[in-house]
């Protein structure tokens, strides 16, 4: 298992008239802990489709509201790889408050497009390699 933490302040501007952190923010947030949970790993996005020519589009997302967000909180974004990835991966995420308080879960599902040929590929190695380590069991 291999798991990364970001954090991320709620901005007034995306809490709604009750004052919570707006539902739709919520896979955005998601996308914040897919993208430092690569570079963790020492990849990027953009490298992975300029100089890899492969896209990874979401297959399903799923969200679960605990407890509700508001303007200001400084929000810890937990994402996890339960398996090593194949042809999809799943990341787990959970969002804590400064309370240590969960307040929101799900997952999104992805998988692995070459550019050039629009066709399914294998998670590449630049992904898994790193990885690897994380899932060997002794």
């Amino acid at each position: 298992m291999y798991t990364h933490d970001t954090t991320y302040r709620i901005l007034y501007g995306q809490t709604d008239q009750m004052g919570y952190l707006y539902y739709g923010t919520y896979p955005l947030l998601y996308e914040l802990g897919r993208v430092e949970l690569m570079r963790s790993i020492g990849t990027t996005y953009k490298t992975l489709e300029v100089d890899h020519q492969v896209m990874m589009p979401v297959a399903e997302l799923n969200s679960r509201y605990k407890r509700p967000a508001y303007y200001d909180d400084l929000l810890t974004i937990r994402t996890t790889l339960d398996t090593v990835p194949t042809k999809m991966i799943t990341f787990n995420h959970s969002i804590y408050n400064a309370q240590d308080q969960l307040i929101n879960e799900g997952y999104v599902k992805l998988f692995f497009v070459d550019m050039k040929t629009n066709k399914r590929v294998s998670c590449p190695t630049m992904i898994t390699t790193p990885l690897l380590p994380y899932f060997e069991t002794p």
